[in-house]
């Protein structure tokens, strides 16, 4: 508990809550529409987004924000129209992401921040500013979901029963792109764009092994995603090692328990 003195520790597990509430409820989007994959296109491009904000010299957050957002629009018009190419189209948009992200970082003048955490995640090193954002966040991604919540659940089980219905699944699908962008970029101070999508994914499979309704697994979901944060923290600050790949390890971890539970199971 003596750690709990530390205002950094304080800022981290609250800026830990609040990714894991987004995590948990955009993740189980992601997995129920199988979009894993679309997800993973847009975190690693948002790497060209924390490129141009260190060039322009704006906040991080808002130009990784911006990008995020312009390439999930992007990748949702160009799978809607082709979705026979979509492996080579997020390849394409994945890679080009990074590279202008690195030229942008290699043009910008004088010296740069640690730009490995944006990669692998620095959560203890989350600012007032950033857990302001972070609140607005959830709050927006919790209302947007709330709203327009039985829409988001035909068109995740059935979308072609959803278009019959008369509900614009086109409009919904890049809806859920777009929340996932904004996930991706709340998750970069916690576990960085290449592990990001572990803990979109990982919460929501074990709480699909526990949920039938999809506002359960997203409760079950952020739950866990808490729970694995946390304890990611606590051996991130004992051990000193990277916070991101401690809340992944603890993460993977409960995954092959639980599977491995299930296993014995069925064996006995």
């Amino acid at each position: 508990m003596e750690i709990l003195q530390y205002d950094f520790i304080q800022n981290a597990i609250i800026a830990g809550v609040l990714i894991s509430i987004a995590a948990g409820v955009i993740g189980t989007l992601v997995v129920v529409n199988k979009i894993t994959f679309l997800t993973g296109g847009i975190a690693h491009s948002a790497y060209g987004g924390i490129g141009m904000a260190i060039y322009l010299g704006i906040p991080v957050l808002f130009g990784a924000t911006v990008f995020s957002i312009i390439t999930a629009i992007l990748i949702a018009i160009i799978t809607l129209k082709n979705k026979s190419r979509i492996d080579a189209i997020i390849g394409m948009m994945w890679a080009s992401g990074m590279a202008i992200g690195i030229v942008l970082i290699d043009l910008s003048p004088g010296y740069n921040v640690d730009l490995m955490s944006y990669l692998f995640g620095s959560i203890i090193a989350v600012s007032s500013a950033d857990l302001l954002f972070l609140l607005l966040l959830d709050i927006f991604i919790i209302l947007i979901v709330s709203i327009f919540y039985k829409e988001l659940l035909a068109v995740s089980y059935d979308s072609e029963f959803a278009g019959l219905r008369g509900i614009n699944v086109k409009f919904f699908y890049t809806l859920i792109l777009i929340l996932s962008a904004l996930c991706v970029v709340a998750a970069i101070k916690a576990v960085g764009l290449i592990l990001v999508i572990a803990l979109l994914t990982i919460p929501t499979y074990l709480a699909e092994n526990f949920a039938s309704r999809l506002s359960t697994m997203m409760i079950i979901s952020s739950i866990l995603a808490t729970i694995f944060t946390i304890l990611g923290l606590a051996l991130s600050y004992y051990y000193d090692i990277s916070s991101g790949a401690s809340i992944i390890i603890v993460a993977v971890l409960a995954l092959s328990l639980v599977k491995l539970a299930k296993i014995a199971k069925l064996k006995s």
